[in-house]
């Protein structure tokens, strides 16, 4: 047994190891051996002869989280299957092989998001005409129901802008904008409840009382004469009764009084209203429960596929792993040739020199008879 496997680590050693800065990569801990034959050969030996063998193989695409198939992200690599590439998860450049291979979590989130986009560019073009006045009797709901129809817009328009980015996540496998998506769906929710409980409400409970206090103390004259050239009538029980005068409506029109038709208008409207929210409710649950269950299944590989910021290598972390395998080569072969390695593997990978380390000190401090034993050992 050689003298360098039966020592323990010297204590400089371990306190080095334990204080490390926090941009070094905790990978350093470990013996480098399956970092050996890169420092010791030119190039990387790789499968693929497509790919360039001076550096490692790095970024992203769909290709880089396959089974066994090794990565090292750059430093700030955030990458979800090529996000920073081509459109739907491509690599810049050219497509990865297959394409479209959508798996059944994604199939579930892409209807639920049609379904999603589907009632919410309905509801919110049905409320932007409302408020343009196309329909018949826009006028009197903009009068009558204002508090309901802004609400209403708002909710859709918050469910459209949510459905834009399921569409996002979907199409670019992107899982943090599809967890914005789920959160937003929650809001879409109560938002979409609001205008339908308070639609049941006041056609529930009262609607007749609040219809008349509605005339009398909240419209002025202008909406009462809006409601009135709408409704074709006259005053609120005839033309003697809060009424506002007009070309149809004076004191001897036979016009008859507004409070049957607009009462009859309010209770149609209404019940249509909150029909059409509550019907909605089970199938905003579903494209929920879709968000829930599916957004972070949408490829079939675990978390990001990539290794933790802690374990990264960067260009310190791989200084410090070839200080330390170079410290172990001068140790059985002596430091000039730990050195002549060291310097032919940091040109290789474009390595600038590191920072003085122990390790370093010692490949430089070696002895002229361990060179020796180096050739002997090395067969130079």
């Amino acid at each position: 047994m050689s003298h360098s496997d039966s020592a323990p680590p010297s204590p400089v050693r371990q306190e080095i190891t334990n204080l490390l800065p926090k941009d070094i990569s905790l990978s350093v801990n470990y013996l480098p051996s399956k970092f050996s034959s890169g420092l010791l050969s030119p190039g990387a030996r790789r499968r693929k002869p497509k790919v360039d063998l001076s550096v490692p193989k790095r970024g992203g695409g769909r290709e880089a989280f396959k089974t066994s198939e090794p990565r090292m992200p750059e430093e700030g690599d955030e990458d979800y299957d090529g996000v920073s590439g081509d459109w739907f998860g491509g690599k810049e450049g050219g497509r990865t092989h297959p394409r479209m291979r959508w798996n059944k979590f994604k199939w579930t989130l892409f209807v639920a998001n049609v379904c999603l986009s589907v009632y919410a560019l309905t509801g919110l073009i049905s409320c932007l005409l409302t408020w343009f006045d196309v329909f018949e009797h826009a006028d009197i709901v903009r009068v009558g129901n204002r508090t309901e129809l802004i609400l209403s817009t708002i909710a859709a328009a918050a469910a459209t802008i949510t459905s834009v980015f399921g569409w996002a996540g979907i199409l670019l496998n992107n899982r943090s904008f599809l967890a914005y998506y789920t959160f937003f769906l929650w809001i879409c929710f109560g938002l979409l409840v609001t205008p339908g409980y308070l639609t049941y409400k006041q056609r529930t409970f009262n609607l007749e009382g609040k219809i008349n206090a509605q005339w009398s103390r909240n419209l002025a004259a202008a909406g009462r004469l809006r409601i009135q050239n709408r409704l074709h009538c006259c005053g609120y029980y005839s033309p003697f009764v809060e009424a506002t005068v007009s070309q149809t409506c004076y004191a001897r029109s036979v016009l008859p009084g507004c409070k049957a038709a607009y009462l009859h208008f309010e209770r149609r409207v209404l019940e249509i209203w909150y029909t059409i929210v509550f019907s909605l409710v089970p199938l905003h649950i579903f494209i929920i429960l879709a968000g829930l269950l599916c957004s972070n299944h949408v490829t079939y590989r675990f978390g990001k596929g990539m290794m933790p910021k802690a374990y990264r290598l960067s260009v310190n972390s791989m200084a410090i792993i070839m200080d330390k395998y170079a410290s172990q080569l001068a140790e059985q072969y002596g430091s000039d040739v730990a050195s002549d390695i060291l310097a032919r593997s940091r040109s290789n990978l474009g390595l600038e020199s590191p920072p003085c380390t122990p390790q370093t000190a010692s490949v430089s401090s070696g002895s002229g008879g361990g060179t020796g034993r180096a050739h002997e050992g090395m067969g130079m």
